[in-house]
């Protein structure tokens, strides 16, 4: 199992398939950075050699932000958004969504599970 940047990606997935396990790689940049490393990206990630990893983790290194400084810098922004006391950064402070979606009825993934309360009628109920 081939080791970059201190994640191991999986042996029987192609290269440009394995290297996503990366975080901060999308299907873009990972056929880029074979391109750039003369790696096939085709070939299992098995069948890479110590130099084609060697090169990919240089490259990786070198031009972009990933694993661990990319979560480090996202968080962040998002401390710098609370901080500054923007719209973003109250709606992150109140895990909601963040990028104008409605909460009325959905947005169950960003404030979790319902929570029922006890006793709320509707007004048509009150009245009768």
């Amino acid at each position: 199992m081939p080791r970059i940047l201190g994640v191991d990606i999986p042996n029987e997935k192609p290269t440009h398939i394995a290297l996503r396990y990366i975080y901060g790689i999308g299907p873009a940049l990972a056929l880029r950075l074979c391109e750039e490393a003369r790696v096939d990206p085709i070939r299992r990630a098995k069948d890479l050699n110590e130099d084609d990893v060697s090169r990919l983790a240089n490259i990786l290194d070198r031009e972009y932000v990933v694993e661990g400084p990319l979560r480090r810098q996202i968080q962040q922004n998002i401390a710098r958004l609370r901080d500054i006391g923007s719209y973003r950064g109250s709606r992150h402070r109140r895990s909601l969504p963040v990028r104008g979606q409605r909460t009325k009825t959905n947005a169950r993934t960003r404030k979790g599970p319902r929570k029922t309360v006890a006793g709320k009628k509707g007004v048509k109920e009150l009245r009768g």
